[in-house]
């Protein structure tokens, strides 16, 4: 029972240390297009800028879309991932890809106490989830008096109103009627409340869950964690293959892969299918540890263990992924 207490209690404070990191990301578009920033329903920046940095974010996934100054661009929806980033200040790139769509590209990421100063004209904002004022309640009674005439010997009226909460409740007792019904002069009051509602600010809906299904159109049927916005084209990859294919060294093979992944988002298959072009085992470690932060359907990680010779290689890889979360 100790232990299991113990256990427990770390538990809850490696949970509640976690939830005490922040983080920061800086948002940026290639050609100066002024772009808004929503993050989970919050406008973040109030008028349109081609920098946007927020600082103060406790969580890993974020429902981000962004809002270009020119209706012509349109908006654009993604989906941010911190869940590698924690404690990091990341910058992304708000860039079109060969189709022209736009595209959220991972730059880089820089603990925070090594984070440079933002470059001029960036429009920093501190993240809050605060809701605005909650709504002000305001309550009217009207009261209504009908009187009925006639006549009655020893009559006693006795009336309680009881007002709970917002409806109207009536309590009448009578006593020495007269137990033939003669006519009777009998006072009836009636209450009746009214409630009005003001609200001094729209509530914002809630944040969405943390693990939303994607779209059928990138995997059918997947429905776990995603690590990264949208995959790259099979006509993408293809080049990307050919291009590290091509090369006759290990290392060279390994450059290549490195700075189109860093700036890509991959299926597990495709990662998968990179760590095959490579003959060492070193290698293929090498770049499933890469590519982690960068696949889409990380919840399919599992799958890349079959380019592994030797359990240990799988070994490893859990265990960086595991200290990453």
């Amino acid at each position: 029972m100790k232990k299991s207490g113990l256990l427990l209690l770390s538990l809850v404070f490696s949970m509640v240390v976690k939830a005490q990191v922040k983080s920061n990301v800086i948002l940026f578009t290639d050609n100066g297009e002024k772009f808004t920033a929503i993050m989970n329903g919050l406008r973040m920046n109030e008028e349109p800028a081609t920098h946007v940095k927020m600082t103060d974010l406790t969580g890993e996934f974020y429902k981000l879309k962004v809002i270009f100054a020119d209706p012509a661009l349109g908006e654009s929806s993604f989906n941010l991932n911190l869940s590698m980033n924690m404690g990091m200040e990341t910058t992304c790139n708000i860039t079109k890809n060969k189709k022209g769509n736009y595209v959220l590209r991972y730059m880089g990421s820089v603990p925070l106490a090594e984070a440079a100063p933002p470059p001029p004209g960036t429009e920093t904002v501190v993240y809050s989830e605060n809701l605005p004022p909650e709504s002000a309640v305001v309550t009217h009674e009207v009261t209504t008096t009908t009187t009925q005439t006639g006549t009655t010997d020893n009559v006693s009226l006795n009336m309680g109103v009881n007002m709970g909460g917002t409806g109207a409740g009536v309590n009448i007792n009578i006593s020495g009627m007269d137990p033939n019904l003669n006519s009777s002069q009998t006072t009836v009051t009636h209450t009746t409340t009214t409630t009005t509602t003001t609200t001094s600010g729209t509530p914002l809906p809630p944040p969405p869950p943390p693990s939303p299904a994607p779209p059928s159109a990138y995997l059918p049927g997947y429905t776990g964690p995603i690590g990264c916005p949208i995959p790259i084209s099979p006509g993408e990859f293809a080049e990307l293959k050919q291009s590290i294919s091509s090369k006759s060294f290990e290392e060279s093979k390994m450059t290549i892969a490195k700075q189109v992944v860093a700036n890509s988002c991959l299926l597990t298959s495709q990662v998968k299918e990179l760590m095959l072009l490579f003959s060492f085992e070193d290698s293929r470690l090498d770049l499933a540890k890469f590519a982690y932060g960068r696949t889409y359907d990380i919840g399919n990680y599992y799958k890349v263990n079959d380019a592994f010779t030797f359990e240990s290689s799988i070994d490893e890889l859990n265990q960086y992924i595991m200290r990453g979360r």
